[in-house]
């Protein structure tokens, strides 16, 4: 991270994108040289939710056309609230596979403890917050919408 700048925005990074997203891309983005701490959550399709007997196949996420500014109110919030030097958050839409990278968040701060807050923080709200909405389907023919 050596080189990066501390004066900028802390908003470095903020998309819901149909393209495959990318760790290295979003870790990059909140380097500073101020922060002894940076958190990186990688949110992965998984194979099941939580119906005894059935596997996920695969899902698709949809977004409503507020999904970046909320997005970028989500974050404004964490910045806020929290010394945060830099903070990305980027969510992917369209179909995915199990085991493929769904959102990722970094949060680069001062100290670890506070890099851990606000990165639970913005991840949680994000989740709630932005208008992101998950169909998924199962091995057994049947789907479900999460989030609506």
């Amino acid at each position: 991270m050596t080189g990066m700048t501390s004066s900028r925005d802390p908003l470095r990074l903020l998309a819901v994108r149909d393209t495959p997203l990318s760790v290295d891309e979003v870790f990059a983005a909140v380097g500073d040289d101020a922060a002894g701490g940076t958190t990186l959550f990688v949110g992965t399709v998984r194979d099941h939710d939580g119906r005894p007997g059935t596997a996920v196949t695969g899902l698709t996420y949809s977004a409503h056309p507020s999904a970046e500014a909320e997005l970028r109110r989500v974050a404004e919030k964490v910045a806020a609230d929290f010394p945060v030097r830099a903070l990305a958050a980027v969510h992917r839409v369209g179909e995915l596979a199990v085991g493929d990278i769904a959102v990722i968040v970094a949060v680069s701060c001062a100290h670890r403890g506070e890099a851990f807050a606000a990165s639970r923080r913005l991840i949680d709200d994000l989740k709630s917050q932005v208008p992101i909405w998950k169909h998924q389907v199962f091995d057994d023919g049947s789907q479900e919408w999460v989030g609506v």
